[in-house]
């Protein structure tokens, strides 16, 4: 399979939210299956540490690097399998965690957040100082939301650094996407587990700082937009969710993308609303949509019972391949 546009679910894996809570418990591969990645940690120019984990590949091999999604890592499913496809193919692959996601608490006054455009945009620079061949990016949901306000806060520059960009689940419209996984039966199963370890976090986080944000109201949140407006707005310099939010959302700056870009959004995500996509006509040119009926949220499987979620990165590589021969 080479383009998602044309998707649909294995007959036994039906709705959004199947689609999207069994690839992340149960499909293939498996922790077991991981491929042995270096980790490197960088000194940010904050004075924190950036923990980033490698795939070596050959001299002259295009240079993936790859920005995980909420509470993510090198360790999650889709992860382990872009790994594996770059080592099939012979690439470079480069996992950067956001800070605190790597397994150890960071130094700094400060998170991650879905618009950490100036992060990205940091990493992504130290790599393409590093590489002798074309760097390409890929981001999962808040990765691929802050790989693609990278990409539109660049402008130009941005094809001095990377070839091609591609964004999987991305929460485009955070206000949307805010409100639908705040509501319902999504609030009940999503937000309540991240915010499982977010909220312990944000304490520990309190506790290297003590004073940083309103300890209390952390605490008492039960809605990611009452999290992201005690603690992810404060620490990031916005005024509140609502600033973060619309700030920090990538769809209405899809038109100044200036090299080639893919957006893949099942329609039947429960995170991001299908009438909050975006047409082709409200995007530029260098910008390419897919947004199959199916597919749930970084879900995509394939197969028979348990089902393998391969499709979707072998799909978004043979795009960022295709870019770099033309």
């Amino acid at each position: 399979m080479t383009d998602l546009r044309s998707y649909r679910a294995p007959w036994w894996l039906p709705g959004g939210h199947l689609q999207t809570i069994w690839p992340t418990l149960f499909a293939q591969p498996r922790a077991s299956q991981a491929i042995k990645l270096v980790r490197e940690r960088w000194r940010a120019p904050d004075g924190d540490f950036i923990d980033i984990d490698h795939l070596p590949g050959p001299d002259y091999a295009p240079w993936l690097v790859l920005f995980h999604g909420l509470e993510g890592s090198s360790a999650s499913r889709y992860a382990i399998a872009f790994a594996q496809g770059a080592l099939a193919r012979g690439w470079r692959l480069s996992i950067p965690h956001f800070r605190g996601c790597s397994g150890e608490l960071n130094l700094a006054p400060r998170s991650y957040h879905s618009g950490d455009f100036q992060e990205v945009g940091w990493l992504l620079a130290r790599i393409r100082d590093r590489a002798d061949a074309p760097v390409l990016a890929a981001g999962v949901s808040l990765g691929g939301n802050a790989l693609l306000r990278w990409a539109e806060e660049a402008g130009r520059s941005a094809t001095e650094i990377a070839r091609a960009v591609a964004a999987v689940s991305a929460p485009i419209d955070l206000v949307a996407a805010g409100a639908a996984i705040d509501s319902g039966v999504n609030r009940l199963i999503y937000t309540r587990h991240f915010l499982r370890t977010m909220i312990p976090n944000a304490l520990a986080k309190w506790q290297q700082h003590p004073g940083l944000f309103d300890r209390e109201l952390v605490q008492r949140a039960t809605t990611l937009r009452e999290f992201d407006d005690a603690f992810t707005a404060p620490l990031h310099g916005f005024t509140g969710v609502d600033d973060y939010w619309t700030r920090a959302s990538s769809k209405p700056h899809l038109h100044k993308i200036t090299i080639p870009a893919l957006v893949v959004n099942a329609r039947n995500d429960p995170f991001v609303p299908a009438v909050s996509l975006p047409t082709q006509d409200e995007v530029g040119e260098m910008v390419t949509l897919w947004q199959p009926d199916e597919g749930g949220h970084v879900g995509f499987a394939t197969g028979p019972w348990p089902g393998r979620i391969a499709a979707m990165p072998e799909a978004v590589s043979d795009w960022l391949g295709a870019v770099l021969e033309r």
